[in-house]
């Protein structure tokens, strides 16, 4: 039977997410089932045909209402996101514990991190309820850590190393 791994996509540069989005059409391609659970990214990606049309394959899901970047709102809206956000962590706990995809995507998880909204212990905990051993779970985010550096089997850093803008 197949070890699943946990990939971390860390790293200042762009492109995190889109490598994370391109090994779930990757795996979708392969008969594969894949959740993709976004945090912190405003509007993220829209609900629109085109996402639809990737199901029932890849699945995205967005807890928070808010369509503004999270470091902008009052702390007032702060409170309530991280209500919508402990949510989505909850429903990745369900997906780890059941064994609900093959490929489990936490996009942007590691800024929660950054945002003080959970610890790296949690994060931990969360990652250890998988059980399905053969699930394979990318996590992305820009900072990265010596403590979440260890949770991952493969850690691939992107940098720009130049951009005309």
């Amino acid at each position: 039977m197949k070890e699943g791994t946990i990939y971390i996509y860390s790293g200042d540069g762009h492109g995190k997410s889109p490598a994370a989005f391109g090994r779930a059409v990757s795996m979708a391609c392969q008969g594969k089932n894949v959740v993709i659970i976004q945090f912190l990214k405003g509007r993220g990606l829209e609900d629109s045909e085109f996402l639809r049309r990737l199901e029932p394959e890849i699945k995205l899901f967005r807890f928070e209402k808010s369509d503004s970047n999270f470091v902008e709102l009052s702390n007032e809206q702060k409170a309530d996101e991280i209500i919508n956000i402990r949510n989505g962590l909850n429903f990745a706990k369900k997906v780890l514990c059941t064994g609900g995809c093959d490929l489990l995507i936490l996009d942007e998880v590691l800024r929660l991190i950054d945002n003080g909204i959970i610890t790296v212990e949690e994060l931990k905990k969360m990652l250890e309820m998988r059980s399905d051993e053969a699930m394979d779970i990318i996590m992305t985010g820009a900072a990265l850590n010596d403590e979440v550096f260890v949770l991952a089997d493969e850690v691939t850093k992107l940098e720009t190393v130049k951009c005309n803008k």
